[in-house]
């Protein structure tokens, strides 16, 4: 999924873009208001965080550009400019939320997964099932028993890989290079740090886990009973 970063700050628009990476999106970065919507229009984002103070165009104009062409696209505003006027413009312009400066990586990117989370099917033609857990991509969460976990991109990339190759081991390479990209060199411990942070969210017992298992010396691969 591609996010769309309009931030005239370099340093609050990298540290953004890092965030939403860390989790397997896409940043499509932006330094003003006119590149943002020549980005909107050219590479077709899911969500858009907009800065409201941008030179030329700013983001409350952005928005009212992209809302005239688009009415369902996840719209955030991100800025300084906290008063509640500020807030009641944005949100009348067809924003869907508004986050104050400062704010948090966390906060960050559960306004995100939320926004994205409102526009996803109930059900969808890419749901899948591992064992007893109903992965929905297009939402970034798994069901299990009523309820719901939420995910990041790259961890249903992890577990839609284990669902494609289910009963045979997939390799550590064979994840670094669909689940991070090949350009991306990350240290020995990454894949396995986010195994275990995955297992801890989706096993019913992470110590004993059947739908991630180790597979020594090969990888990991999907031991749960997968119907069909």
């Amino acid at each position: 999924m591609k996010i769309l970063i309009a931030e005239d700050d370099p340093l609050t628009l990298d540290a953004l873009a890092a965030c939403v990476e860390s989790d397997g999106f896409t940043a499509l970065r932006a330094a003003d208001g006119r590149q943002a919507l020549d980005l909107w229009r050219s590479d077709r984002p899911d969500l858009l965080c907009l800065d409201i103070m941008m030179p030329g165009v700013d983001g409350y104009e952005v928005c009212r550009r992209v809302r005239a062409g688009n009415r369902d696209i996840p719209i955030l505003f991100l800025s300084a400019k906290n008063q509640e006027i500020d807030v009641v413009v944005g949100l009348d312009l067809g924003a869907d939320d508004f986050i104050r400066k400062p704010f948090t990586r966390a906060e960050v990117m559960a306004r995100i997964r939320s926004a994205l989370r409102r526009i996803a099917p109930r059900e969808g033609k890419d749901d899948f099932q591992l064992g007893d857990l109903r992965i929905r991509p297009r939402a970034m969460i798994a069901e299990r028993d009523g309820k719901s976990i939420e995910l990041t991109p790259r961890e249903v990339t992890m577990l839609r890989l284990l669902h494609d190759h289910r009963g045979d081991p997939v390799s550590r390479d064979a994840f670094l290079d669909t689940c991070w990209g090949i350009d991306y060199f990350p240290d020995s411990r990454t894949l396995d740090q986010h195994v275990f942070l995955l297992r801890k969210k989706i096993e019913r017992d992470p110590a004993n886990p059947v739908i991630i298992q180790t597979v020594r010396s090969a990888g990991y691969r999907c031991g749960a009973v997968v119907p069909g």
